[in-house]
């Protein structure tokens, strides 16, 4: 059984859960000489978005970070290379089954919470960056009352960092995550789930077929597991 209050804080709804759009975008519009280009890489729904501005026939074949992503891109148009699992390490390995000359353009936020891309440029692969759009904390999610006994759904790392500038995370709060990034963004400590698939459908499959009270895990433990692997 679904308990009563559920919190989803990500610009997507669930009919649910009390959806919270956690952020506010600003889309921008910059100048791409798409005839140097080939192939993008997009890591969010908010590139496709954005390249909606820019005719759909100039638009090249995409690496997608996800599923959803490469739906969201696929609907205005866009032709899709690959699909990744939904981290960007995963992008990482398969931009390096490309040769060195391919030209890629990875259209981002303007902060972004992976370097996967950084360290494929350190190693030679051309990858150029160009910023599609901004986003910030929503008032929504900042004057949220959330109740002390309520499951919070995070979809982002940046849903919860916009949470947690006018909230805490109790104690007595339930929470699922989508991606290991999203879960090292929580405050030590917190317990918390990782939902199987990188979608909030897996969120509430879930809540449905787990038990919620004793297997989560704490940031602590993921952290630990982290800090060993890079020994």
């Amino acid at each position: 059984m679904i308990p009563k209050k559920i919190y989803l804080f990500s610009i997507s709804s669930h009919p649910d859960a009390i959806s919270i759009n956690s952020l506010a975008i600003s889309f921008f519009q910059p100048s791409i000489d798409f005839l140097e280009l080939d192939y993008f890489i997009i890591t969010s729904k908010q590139t496709s978005e954005s390249l909606k501005q820019y005719p759909s026939n100039i638009l090249k074949p995409a690496l997608c970070i996800s599923k959803a992503t490469a739906k969201a891109y696929r609907d205005i148009g866009g032709k899709i290379l690959e699909i990744g699992s939904g981290y960007g390490d995963d992008l990482a390995l398969k931009i390096k089954e490309y040769p060195k000359s391919t030209r890629w353009l990875y259209l981002r936020a303007k902060v972004v919470a992976s370097d996967f891309v950084l360290r494929c440029q350190e190693e030679n692969y051309l990858i150029d960056e160009v910023i599609m759009y901004e986003s910030r904390c929503s008032d929504t999610i900042q004057n949220v009352l959330v109740e002390d006994d309520a499951v919070l759904i995070f979809t982002s790392p940046s849903s919860v960092n916009c949470f947690l500038k006018k909230h805490k995370i109790s104690s007595l709060h339930k929470v699922i995550v989508i991606g290991k990034t999203t879960a090292l963004s929580l405050p030590k400590n917190t317990k918390y789930q990782i939902s199987e698939k990188k979608n909030i459908e897996s969120c509430f499959a879930r809540l449905l077929h787990t038990n919620l009270f004793s297997s989560f895990v704490t940031l602590n433990l993921i952290q630990g597991l982290v800090s060993y692997a890079r020994f």
